[in-house]
This record gives C-alpha cells, structure tokens and sequence, in this order.
C-alpha cells in the first residue's frame, strides 16, 4: 500500500471540520445562540494567536527565506485576517442578539411617534 499524501490527508480533515462544525452550529436552539457566539471569539482569538505565530515564522538563521516560509507567512497572515473578521462579526453579532433582550424605554417610544 502506499501512503497518503500529507496534504490530502490535511485537506480531508479540514473537510470533515467544516461537516461537523455545520452541523454543531445548525442543531444548536436559538436560546443558545449567544453563548455559542461568546465561544466562537474565543476559539477565534486562540485561531488569531497561531496564525501570528505562522506569519512570523522564520526560516532559520542560515536557511533564509525558502518558499515554505514565504508560505507559511502568507497562510499566516490570511488566517489572521479571517480571525479578526470573525471575532469582529462574532462581537456585532453578540452585540445585537443582546439587544434584543432589553426592555424598550417607554419615553422614546412616545417621542417616536
């Protein structure tokens, strides 16, 4: 038998994350929304800290910059970028499901008629 290539076999699991993260998301009852957002930035800001960590890597003192550091420093910074995207959404998000929660102020109501 022959083995499997690294990156196939990176590329399933990523596959398999996207299924089973659809579903986790989509089962879960709306009263759970908000908490499920509040863990989602955290997830988020762990992504953040290991796509910072990609994009300053280093090649070595006497190797350069190779390809695979070229690469793995633009993985890097397209992975943080994304992160904040989703952390900045997750906390609009949060933001506005909360909202939704808070008593309407009478006072306003009248003044917006």
């Amino acid at each position: 038998m022959e083995a499997v290539d690294p990156t196939v076999f990176r590329l399933a699991i990523f596959v398999l994350a996207i299924f089973v993260g659809y579903y986790v998301v989509w089962s879960v009852t709306p009263a759970l929304h908000t908490p499920l957002m509040a863990v989602t930035n955290a997830i988020s800001s762990v992504i953040i800290v290991g796509a910072l960590l990609a994009a300053a890597a280093s090649g070595g003192p006497d190797t350069g910059l190779t390809q695979n550091v070229m690469i793995s420093k633009g993985a890097g910074a397209i992975a943080a970028a994304f992160a904040a995207v989703n952390i900045f959404g997750g906390f609009l998000v949060t933001q506005r499901m909360l909202a939704m929660y808070k008593k309407k102020d009478p006072v306003k109501k009248e003044a917006a008629k």
